[in-house]
């Protein structure tokens, strides 16, 4: 059985793994900081209500059995804890056994977040998150070599990621097939980040090269992966240059970055020996027949269930993002299928003046264009939850109609948790008498207009998307009382995707 093993890999998978703990650290941070407001006992889409009407065989997860927001708080925080750990080097110290244990516990955790998370977690790389780390379980530790038969499984995520991708843009969207969808990407992206502005003012000729190159790593290079060693190293090196660009022109989560962890995972130690100090690879001993029959079996499941993800990328209706199990063990991926034109964003606004005389102040948040001489941050691996979907609100106001409504009674009556999702609350002495949204076109300004008003945005209003409203309207939407003792539980929606999506 001396195959099944691939000492070659053994930096490849320390790589993989501490990147991906500290993926794992950016999803677990995330959960504990923006949990209460999104999906609390108090929250917009309360999880208690999600799970009176889903099952456990629908959307396993612990909270099933109990749920409380300490309970919650509690396990964000033990995967924070450990996954900090494994980014230390934690699962090296302990035998193979635990180490094991430990990045399954991780999963179990992420999991039962995921599947009660419902529109905040209805993204790809949450699935993507969680496949890597069911994969990482049967990868070992260093008291044993590399398993080639995981390491194989990792390319085949891998490649239906990139390959996915590829083929989402090239069947939908004709800008792609014309090379002109990055003349507007860079600018209607979810959240722009700081070099955004500065990769939507190349040279066309250059957003054409960009969209090409692009094309032959998803389309061409992904079936190197599979091809012997250094020709599958070189195609994912090319990956990691792509994941990397994108990286630097704008906020997509963790997805870039697991997906750099996925291709590093493909480097032999003869790759990395022309830029690396390496010595020899070390000799492991034999691995326990326990851990060969594990490997073996999950590498079966993981072939069982790739049916309906391989046939997805064949199909000329393919979906993108989709979870084939409700243990998002295997996945179908893809992104931006198609691309706006044109940039709307939703602006909330505030008065103190039940008669709306007293002027409008904005509310602002953190990482979502608003401020208009405000450059975009960088946030990216961590993710910004309800700045994404106010992107997704703008595009479909009747997606957002479950949360949307909900938000705006949180804002008047202050309510904290929802607060510390933003950036600036212009009534932090007693909440305002109204609020509304307005809906406006933002688009970059161009080099004469940022030096002469130093705004990276100008923007035009386009209508009001909510009207003015006060409390006693959004009654039903507020928060309760959490002094009060709890209603009975009720339904929730529990969408799997977003609309737009494909963009």
């Amino acid at each position: 059985m001396a195959w099944l093993a691939a000492p070659e890999y053994r930096l490849a998978r320390e790589l993989f793994l501490r990147l991906l703990a500290l993926v794992y650290c950016c999803g677990f941070l995330a959960a504990a900081r923006q949990f209460r407001a999104l999906l609390g006992s108090r929250g917009m889409l309360p999880i208690p209500r999600f799970l009176a009407r889903v099952p456990f065989r629908r959307a396993p997860s612990l909270f099933h059995w109990h749920y409380s927001d300490r309970l919650y708080a509690a396990v964000a925080r033990t995967g924070l804890l450990l996954s900090a750990a494994l980014l230390a080097g934690a699962a090296d110290l302990l035998p193979l056994g635990a180490a094991m244990a430990l990045w399954a516990l991780l999963w179990a955790l992420y999991l039962s977040i995921v599947n009660t998370g419902q529109t905040w977690y209805a993204f790809g790389w949450e699935s993507l998150l969680l496949e890597a780390g069911a994969l990482a379980v049967f990868l070992g530790n260093d008291r044993v070599a590399p398993p080639l038969l995981v390491l194989w499984l990792l390319r085949w995520l891998l490649f239906r990621v990139e390959f996915g991708a590829g083929l989402i843009k090239w069947r939908g969207d004709a800008c792609w097939r014309k090379l002109t969808c990055l003349y507007h990407h860079h600018e209607t992206q979810p959240m722009p980040g700081p070099l955004s502005w500065f990769f939507h003012h190349l040279p066309r000729p250059l957003h054409k090269a960009e969209a090409a190159a692009n094309h032959v790593v998803q389309l061409a290079v992904p079936f190197a992966l599979f091809l012997p060693q250094p020709i599958a190293s070189d195609a994912a090196l090319l990956m990691i240059a792509t994941q990397l660009w994108l990286i630097a022109s704008g906020n997509f989560a963790w997805l870039n970055w697991l997906t750099v962890a996925l291709a590093l995972a493909v480097l032999d130690t003869g790759t990395l020996r022309r830029v690396l100090p390496i010595g020899p690879d070390p000799h492991y001993p034999g691995q326990p027949v326990w851990y060969r029959v594990l490997v073996a079996a999950y590498a079966l499941l993981v072939l069982a269930r790739s049916w309906q993800p391989a046939r997805n990328l064949v199909s000329p209706r393919q979906q993108m993002n989709r979870s084939w199990d409700r243990l998002h063990l295997v996945n179908s991926y893809g992104a931006f299928g198609s691309v706006n034109r044109t940039r709307y964003e939703i602006v909330l606004e505030g008065t103190r003046d039940v008669h709306g005389t007293d002027g409008w102040q904005e509310y602002e948040f953190p990482g979502k264009p608003g401020e208009l001489r405000r450059l975009p941050r960088q946030f990216a691996p961590y993710h910004l939850r309800l700045d994404w979907l106010m992107w997704f609100a703008a595009i479909s106001p009747s997606y957002a109609r479950p949360w949307f409504l909900p938000l705006l009674a949180r804002l008047l009556v202050n309510d904290p948790d929802t607060l510390r999702l933003l950036r600036r609350n212009p009534f932090p002495d007693a909440p305002p008498a109204l609020v509304r949204a307005r809906l406006y076109r933002y688009r970059f300004t161009d080099g004469p207009e940022l030096r002469a008003t130093g705004a990276w945005w100008h923007r035009d209003h386009v209508r009001d998307h909510q009207p003015p409203v006060g409390l006693a309207a959004l009654r039903r939407h507020a928060p309760p009382d959490p002094t009060a003792r709890p209603a009975g539980r009720d339904s929730t929606r529990h969408p799997t995707r977003h609309p737009g999506e494909d963009r």
